[in-house]
């Protein structure tokens, strides 16, 4: 197979049948053999009435729904288990994404040989209030990542098949997918402008609280993909340094103590002195980071996690 289109969506019931058809006309006059995977991420509309009748009438249509919403990067996990295309497309369901755009991503993947290509919507539809926003995350995304893309989280991208079934989508790291392939080795990316349509239908998903956990989820990435499997080498490095302090802090105790002593002086409790809480403070810390780390060291050691979603409804898989 061609190509697999992986449409993650929540309640997006007026577009569905609209986006459809444009894909299917494209693929038809490309001669492209495809698949679209359709998963509904909970909707509580008509999306998933929609779907259903979509496949019923077309086995190239394979539809998941969520029993509740898990957010987007769910639904990418699993559309990408689901794929079977040579090459994975990936784009919004609110027609903001235009299909017209998958021969040549198509192209890029099997006869350019990227492994992965992303969107760039240099001209966007969207309020400033989101623009300027997305503008400074792609920027700090760029310095942190070493990526040279200019929309990280644009919904249109597409995929070699083994790039999709390497990375792990969760949380709502879907923002950082170029980001993942790079760690998991997938280090050709490139990026086409693609057209970037205002919404026909309904409003946007997404709320305020995304301009939060999108820098949260960049440095949480970010410590990952540099100590994941060396936590370690972190936290013993921070905790030695505590430790440090600590044990100077000290034996400068110890030794004004002494000192005191040697010339007659009356000492005055080590309590009184600043530095005694200096020294338990810092050597605390120092303990705590050592233990923080030999707990990351067996949890990575150890660790077989696979994430679990409510997935109550699957639609013309053979397997």
């Amino acid at each position: 197979m061609d190509i697999s289109v992986v449409i993650p969506l929540y309640n997006e019931d007026e577009s569905l049948k609209e986006l459809y058809d444009w894909i299917v006309r494209v693929m038809e006059a490309n001669r492209f053999s495809f698949e679209v995977v359709f998963v509904d991420d909970g909707s509580t509309d008509g999306s998933w009435n929609v779907i259903t009748n979509l496949a019923k009438d077309d086995d190239r249509v394979k539809a998941i729904h969520f029993r509740r919403n898990h957010g987007k990067s769910a639904g990418l996990n699993v559309g990408f288990e689901a794929a079977e295309g040579d090459v994975v497309i990936t784009m919004d369901a609110d027609l903001q994404d235009s299909p017209d755009e998958i021969p040549e991503l198509y192209s890029m993947i099997m006869k350019d040989g990227f492994d992965l290509v992303s969107g760039w919507k240099k001209k966007r539809h969207d309020p400033l209030s989101k623009t300027i926003p997305t503008k400074f995350y792609n920027w700090a995304t760029r310095k942190i990542s070493k990526i040279k893309l200019h929309d990280f989280n644009c919904g249109l991208k597409a995929y070699k098949n083994e790039v999709v079934k390497n990375v792990d989508v969760h949380g709502e790291m879907h923002r950082y997918i170029p980001f993942l392939a790079k760690n998991a080795g997938f280090v050709k990316i490139g990026e086409k402008v693609v057209h970037h349509q205002a919404r026909k239908y309904g409003h946007t998903k997404f709320g305020l609280n995304r301009f939060i956990n999108g820098p949260l989820d960049l440095l949480t990435l970010a410590f990952i993909s540099k100590f994941s499997k060396r936590p370690m080498h972190f936290f013993g490095l921070y905790g030695t340094f505590m430790f440090i302090i600590g044990f100077l802090a000290a034996a400068y105790l110890g030794v004004d103590k002494l000192y005191s002593m040697s010339i007659g002086e009356k000492a005055r409790l080590v309590t009184d002195n600043p530095w005694f809480y200096i020294a338990l403070t810092t050597m605390i810390l120092g303990t705590q980071l050592f233990l923080a780390g030999f707990l990351a060291e067996i949890v990575v050691r150890s660790s077989t996690r696979k994430t679990i979603y409510t997935v109550d409804q699957r639609l013309n898989f053979n397997h």
